[in-house]
């Protein structure tokens, strides 16, 4: 029993006696027009069924890649045949597929079934679109099989991504070393040294030095971030109208009120240097008016008198002279 075959068997038997619409419609074709056809074609819906039953149960059995899904029955062997699933030797659970005429070839093929049992040269099968129009067992001789299609024998490509490559071996590892070799190295026989490639123990030395210095960086590098100011140190100070803190005025005071002391404010002319000096004069003299009677500044006194004889600037003439 192809054990392939067996699934589609256990779902043709579910769906025996299913005979189409008096117009030639069928579920089978429906849901091929809507699901299989790129084009969702309604001639499908009335088309001659026997291969599309098989897809539909295919899918209901969850061995299309195995089975294949085809609803023309010529592309369906073509198809077995090169997925080296084709045959001549009848299987229960395999497909068969016909011509009426008896050619054998495999471009006539008519029709498809499944084979159920096989009785000597007799084939007991279950067949889609039998008789023109009902899904039912029927018995068939050899004399007009084309061949068998044997869905177990179809081998599935699997997806293996690319970055789940198998482990390295021992010997990728170690050099061409051979096992005795490495054994006796391992267990350090006197007199021998170590290989010139490393060994496992110095390979998973290594591994475990890398994930330590890899944990003591992670954990250096948190630290430094703890450390970090969360804020930024830069202050900015934010300038408008709208950011002034509002002053209350006193009760007696009104807006009004500093309009007006505004308005009658003097500006005060701005000074010459000359007077500006006069000024910074008399400020220092007038400090230290009370230690005219010290002797030291009499010598002082005297050079002031005597600069103002001589015709010095007038900001000194100005400065008074100890009396």
């Amino acid at each position: 029993m192809d054990p392939v075959g067996k699934k589609l068997l256990d779902i043709a038997k579910d769906n025996l006696g299913y005979t189409e619409k008096s117009d030639g419609y069928t579920k089978f074709g429906d849901w091929w027009a809507k699901k299989m056809d790129s084009d969702h074609n309604p001639y499908f819906k009335t088309a001659p069924w026997c291969d599309m039953f098989l897809a539909w149960a295919a899918e209901k059995a969850g061995v299309a890649d195995q089975a294949g899904q085809f609803a023309a029955t010529v592309q369906h062997a073509k198809w077995f045949k090169k997925h080296d699933a084709w045959g001549t030797k009848p299987v229960p659970g395999a497909l068969v597929f016909y011509d009426w005429s008896g050619s054998r070839d495999i471009d006539r093929i008519d029709h498809v079934g499944l084979v159920e049992k096989v009785d000597g040269k007799t084939l007991h099968t279950i067949e889609a679109n039998a008789d023109g129009y009902k899904l039912m067992r029927k018995k068939r001789d050899m004399d007009t099989v084309v061949g068998f299609g044997y869905p177990g024998k179809v081998k599935v490509d699997k997806y293996v991504p690319k970055h789940a490559a198998p482990a390295p071996k021992v010997e990728a590892l170690t050099g061409p070393a051979s096992n005795a070799k490495i054994a006796e190295t391992t267990h350090g026989s006197p007199g021998t040294s170590l290989p010139d490639a490393p060994s496992q123990e110095i390979l998973l030395s290594g591994a475990l030095a890398i994930v330590l210095c890899g944990t003591v960086a992670l954990a250096v590098g948190r630290a430094a971030a703890s450390m970090a100011p969360t804020h930024s140190p830069i202050r900015v100070r934010k300038r408008g109208k709208h950011h002034r803190t509002p002053v209350q005025l006193p009760a007696d005071l009104t807006p009004a009120d500093l309009d007006a002391a505004d308005a009658g404010t003097t500006v005060m002319p701005a000074l010459s240097l000359a007077a500006a000096h006069q000024a910074e004069d008399r400020e220092f003299w007038g400090r230290i008016a009370h230690l005219e009677e010290d002797e030291e500044l009499a010598f002082w006194n005297s050079l002031h008198a005597e600069a103002a004889l001589s015709g010095t600037p007038d900001e000194y003439a100005s400065t008074p002279s100890f009396r």
